[in-house]
């Protein structure tokens, strides 16, 4: 099994700026490095930047350059890590793409905070495209769900199934 990990942006990826006195967030290395670093796996994987953005900044022509990789890559097991927040608008570009797996997960909080949800979340991910059919999925809070049965709860942020 090979798996194709994309990296989109979105908090699973932010770590505090390197400069001095900053407050703001920025979008760094891929966490899925530093995650799948932490494991012993027995599986190849490779990991693309295609984005390092907020999800509430990622336009239709970075979704359609999602899009492209996706279609264009050799590995039919895909799982990209984006932010929560548009998450779901991804996945429904991505939806046309009938010969792949493909996985949106994020985290609540970055994977660099100590009670992020960032392990988990690419946990469920990768043992969930191991079974899953071909389509696009959710990999949120325990749970994978296909893209258009799922909704985010905007009371919790929690994504549940519709």
């Amino acid at each position: 099994m090979r798996i194709l990990f994309i990296q989109t942006g979105g908090s699973i990826d932010k770590d505090y700026p390197r400069v001095v006195k900053g407050y703001g967030f920025e979008i760094g290395e891929p966490a899925v490095e530093r995650i799948l670093g932490r494991v012993s796996l027995n599986f190849k994987y490779e990991i693309l930047s295609v984005l390092r953005k907020d999800s509430l900044d990622i336009t239709d022509e970075d979704r359609e350059k999602i899009y492209d990789v996706c279609v264009k890559a050799d590995s039919d097991k895909i799982i990209i890590t984006h932010g929560t927040d548009t998450m779901i608008e991804t996945a429904k570009k991505l939806s046309s793409i009938k010969d792949k797996i493909i996985v949106l997960t994020g985290a609540m909080r970055p994977e660099r905070f100590r009670d992020s949800d960032a392990d988990f979340n690419l946990g469920t991910a990768i043992g969930g495209i191991n079974i899953l059919e071909n389509g696009v999925y959710i990999a949120m809070n325990g749970r994978i769900c296909s893209w258009n049965k799922v909704k985010r709860d905007l009371e919790t942020g929690q994504f549940v199934e519709k």
